[in-house]
């Protein structure tokens, strides 16, 4: 009896240690977390601050200021999930030569983009197309220095100064934006212009309903462009 009493003895202080150590396991699998870690949470992406350097097509003249091309735009980025920090740099009455005065302090330090809408007053005033040339080689040159992205907004002169200035303004677009590699939008008012509907009473400038039109037609080109940047980024 006494034999088999120790060894009882004996196995059950054997089961008491094993379940002992199981009970550790078990404490250490619940307190170690899960076997494959989660992945970090990704950081959203910080706006891009982008600027719209322009005249009153930008500004938006006879329009309240949520109306406006820039305003407009960043709200159809936004439906999109496309943040950007917008600054509207539209001066109603400016040239590519006031743009280009006035380019330090209408762009801050910072910005990432800007879409270049200079010229129509130009071509509304007659301008010669080689000071606008090269206004706005001086604009996409300081913007470049700079590391700034730029959308060129392109323009088409009236039909009253002839098609030789006609011919010598249009081209001045394309040519900028391939020989600064720059995206180029063809025509900013591209659907609206010449439409009594779309535009005030003047017939120049668009109404609420035109700059819808205008924000609708060019923003693929502008998701485009600030996908490249996006990628840069990374």
């Amino acid at each position: 009896m006494a034999r088999s009493y120790g060894t009882s003895t004996v196995r059950v202080e054997g089961l008491k240690r094993m379940f002992a150590h199981i009970r550790v396991l078990i404490m250490a699998l619940m307190t170690a977390g899960p076997v494959f870690a989660q992945a970090p949470a990704v950081a959203p992406a910080k706006p891009v601050k982008m600027v719209v350097l322009g005249d009153s097509l930008s500004a938006g003249l006879g329009l309240q200021a949520s109306a406006a091309f820039p305003a407009r735009l960043q709200k159809a980025l936004d439906d999109k999930g496309i943040k950007v920090d917008m600054i509207n740099a539209g001066v109603s009455g400016d040239t590519s030569s006031g743009g280009r005065d006035r380019l330090d302090w209408s762009v801050p330090e910072g910005t990432e983009a800007v879409i270049l809408e200079l010229g129509a007053n130009d071509a509304l005033r007659g301008i010669d197309p080689a000071v606008t040339r090269t206004a706005l080689t001086e604009i996409l040159t300081r913007l470049k220095a700079r590391k700034i992205a730029v959308l060129l907004c392109g323009m088409l002169a009236p039909p009253n100064y002839g098609s030789e200035y006609a011919a010598r303004f249009n081209a001045i677009y394309p040519e900028l934006s391939k020989s600064f590699g720059v995206p180029l939008y063809p025509f900013f008012l591209e659907g609206v212009a010449a439409d009594a509907k779309l535009n005030q009473a003047d017939g120049m400038h668009p109404t609420a309903e035109g700059v819808d039109i205008i924000v609708k037609n060019i923003l693929p080109t502008v998701e485009a462009f600030l996908g490249t940047i996006s990628g840069q980024r990374s």
